[in-house]
């Protein structure tokens, strides 16, 4: 199409906050275009690996390894990727990054409309006062120019929309949402709910909240979603609609408005500023597949690029009244990247129900919210804190991989569940706002578009390292109550970015001269640009990201499309 049509609005990126913009501006009767870096997808066709078992594919589901060492050297490292799901993310070798030296980052990415939004792990969780206040309350980044009671209706919102299912706990420091039914806890996990709570007191075990359908209203089944159907594919893509993508729910419902212009391969280099009216006026694109550029123009522009894609391209849009970045007068562009530390835990074997199984692959597990720093006293190891997620779960047929037995014995044994129960539980811990952590523009190196790469240098505080301390030490503790045997912690070395809740780079704050964005995501230079993905955050709490990153963006819209509404987008 021609760069020469107007649009009311830009959405750059159409996952989770890209997708639930264009929605929502759509359903607001605004022309909205959608520009998307990574290709085509259409909700049912393009899952290539859904239904298939592993002897139906070339490589029984797993990637050649040569393969995945010379292209996909990062992405193989993410827990999704595989022969059923490796068209869903980003080629290394053609999409090149660098990191500082003695550091590492694994920026695992999407390639495709609908970005992540199809291969997340759908655990939506909303955040609490204790967390939109954090950083005032402990000095650490700047105070978040907003508190829950301003996000709490977004929530709601989009918890209709999306569909979250979980259990109402009333735990002040895990607000509850409006649920959809939970799904059932296994015998072991409410046995050692019943323990660890009793051992415990504060301490809750919950059902995972997952953006699954358990049961769907009118509006989600008007859009084609349906039930669950506990395949535990979902990374695959899910034709039932049963978890919530934005190839399945927020694209269609703006398709279906009439108001949308979807563009996939469209990489977007530069926003477009006008030093006349200190507005910007569209963006400039390159097409993946031709590499010919065209500028497209809009009177609001919405990044929705993902964290570092939505950075990035603020970093490359240097203007003369933007020499050191697009709305940089801060220079706070690119500093604080935050993502949660992982890769530690402990697991063990669970005695007795050996006459219980379970039926169905539940995509979903247990939930231990934060328990540490809950009120102004800490406990003085360290600040903010941590929560766990974990499973339970008896071996299957794979329990035989590597083994010598063979013929009708093990035909045999492999009928019967295997003797005993495993239980394991992994923390994910809050990192601090670090200025020092930061994604800068690449000095000499640019991708085959011409492009600066991005070069990232993010390493944990000392802080994180005494949090991940008592992490290992109350995982053994509340697996010992539970009465597990052979337990076994377990610790990694924690890579920035593989937890997949990169957070930060363009912050919000009160201050234009501390911070990128306002309180309603908007640039503090730029009244006409806003940035509503995880690069807007000052903090990022210990609970998964994406549904405050919807939630954030419905709200944006709202200011903004009131503003455009009153010519007074200022």
């Amino acid at each position: 199409m021609s760069g020469a049509e107007d649009f009311d609005v830009i959405v750059v990126g159409s996952g989770m906050s890209g997708g639930y913009a264009a929605k929502e501006f759509c359903e607001k009767g605004m022309k909205t275009l959608v520009l998307e870096r990574g290709k085509m997808t259409e909700h049912s066709v393009d899952y290539v690996g859904e239904n298939k078992n592993p002897w139906d594919m070339k490589h029984r589901d797993q990637v050649d390894p040569k393969l995945a060492d010379e292209e996909y050297a990062v992405q193989q490292t993410c827990y999704a990727f595989r022969e059923s799901t490796r068209g869903f993310f980003i080629n290394d070798k053609e999409n090149p990054y660098s990191v500082e030296d003695g550091k590492t980052f694994a920026w695992l990415r999407g390639d495709q409309v609908g970005g992540k939004s199809l291969m997340w792990a759908r655990q939506s969780y909303r955040w609490s006062e204790m967390d939109f206040s954090a950083n005032k309350a402990d000095g650490h980044g700047t105070d978040w120019p907003i508190r829950y009671a301003d996000v709490a209706p977004w929530y709601d919102k989009v918890e209709q929309f999306v569909g979250i299912s979980g259990s109402a706990e009333g735990l002040p420091q895990l607000p509850d949402s409006i649920f959809q039914p939970a799904m059932e806890l296994t015998c072991v996990e409410k046995d050692a709910k019943a323990k660890i709570e009793a051992a415990f007191p504060g301490r809750n075990l919950i059902p995972g909240r997952a953006a699954h359908l358990t049961k769907p209203t009118d509006e989600q089944t008007s859009l084609g979603r349906g039930t669950c159907q506990f395949r535990n594919q979902c990374e695959r893509g899910c034709s039932f609609g049963g978890y919530y993508s934005s190839v399945s729910g927020s694209l269609p419902a703006a398709k279906r408005t009439g108001n949308m212009t979807l563009l996939s391969d469209m990489l977007v280099e530069r926003v477009l500023y006008d030093d006349q009216t200190g507005k910007a006026t569209g963006v400039r694109t390159i097409n993946r597949k031709t590499k010919e550029t065209a500028d497209f123009h809009a009177k609001v522009i919405f990044l929705c690029a993902s964290t570092l894609g939505t950075v990035q391209i603020m970093l490359n849009s240097t203007s003369a009244a933007h020499p050191n970045g697009f709305a940089n007068s801060s220079g706070t562009l690119g500093k604080y990247l935050m993502d949660h530390h992982t890769r530690i835990g402990a697991q063990g074997s669970y005695p007795g129900f050996s006459d219980k199984y379970f039926a169905g692959r539940r995509p979903n597990g247990i939930y231990i919210p934060r328990f540490r720093n809950l009120s102004n006293e800490t406990d003085n190891e360290f600040v903010r804190g941590y929560g766990y997620q974990g499973t339970s779960s008896r071996a299957s047929w794979t329990r035989a991989l590597g083994g010598n037995d063979f013929g009708e014995g093990l035909k045999q044994q492999l009928r019967q569940p295997a003797d005993n129960w495993h239980f394991r539980i992994q923390g994910f811990g809050e990192m601090l706002p670090v200025a020092e952590n930061q994604v800068t523009l690449h000095k000499t190196k640019t991708d085959s578009y011409g492009i600066p790469q991005i070069h990232l240098n993010v390493g944990l505080s000392q802080n994180d390292r005494k949090m991940r301390v008592a992490m290992k030490r109350d995982a053994v503790a509340m697996l010992e109550a539970a009465g597990c045997t052979g337990i076994e912690a377990f610790e990694e070395e924690p890579v920035p970015g593989h937890c997949i809740h990169e957070m930060g780079g363009a912050r919000m704050g009160r201050d234009p001269k501390t911070s990128v964005l306002n309180g309603f995501n908007q640039c503090h230079d730029v009244p006409n640009v806003f940035a509503t993905d995880g690069s807007a955050f000052a903090s990022e709490a210990c609970q998964n990201p994406s549904l405050t990153f919807m939630a954030l963006t419905a709200r944006a819209v709202d200011y903004a499309a009131k503003r455009m509404q009153e010519g007074n987008l200022t």
